[in-house]
């Protein structure tokens, strides 16, 4: 069974910093997406951030470019989430989403098939 539990949220004031963590469990294929979507409150889910098993030209949206990082440990079964120079529009549920099997990252939600439960950001002001 492919699970995906989060970590990592929390508050914080702008300008600061959070990791998120995204471990993954039971995957059936070597192939695979994993993105990072949120939403914030009377919004759609937007995808942040996203890399493949190949680990090759991850994709962040125009927002967070140059403040967030994406990453992977393999040894782990984790990928991370680095979030700097916070603002209070990033306040949101960050989730994590695995696109299996896949090759390239899709900013379409409906392309990911297993959704960890969450994790709540709040920048303040």
């Amino acid at each position: 069974e492919v699970q995906l539990v989060e970590s990592g949220g929390g508050l914080v004031q702008a300008g600061g910093s959070l990791r998120l963590s995204c471990a993954v469990f039971g995957f059936t294929s070597d192939d695979y997406a994993i993105g990072w979507f949120r939403q914030a409150p009377g919004k759609d889910p937007e995808i942040v951030s996203c890399l493949t098993s190949s680990d090759l030209s991850p994709y962040y949206a125009d927002f967070v470019k140059g403040r967030f990082t994406i990453s992977s440990d393999n040894a782990k079964k984790t990928v991370y989430l680095q979030m700097n120079n916070l603002e209070p529009d990033d306040t949101a549920v960050y989730y994590c989403a695995a696109d299996l099997p896949a090759t390239y990252c899709s900013s379409w939600r409906y392309s990911y098939d297993y959704w960890g439960q969450g994790t709540q950001v709040t920048v303040s002001s």
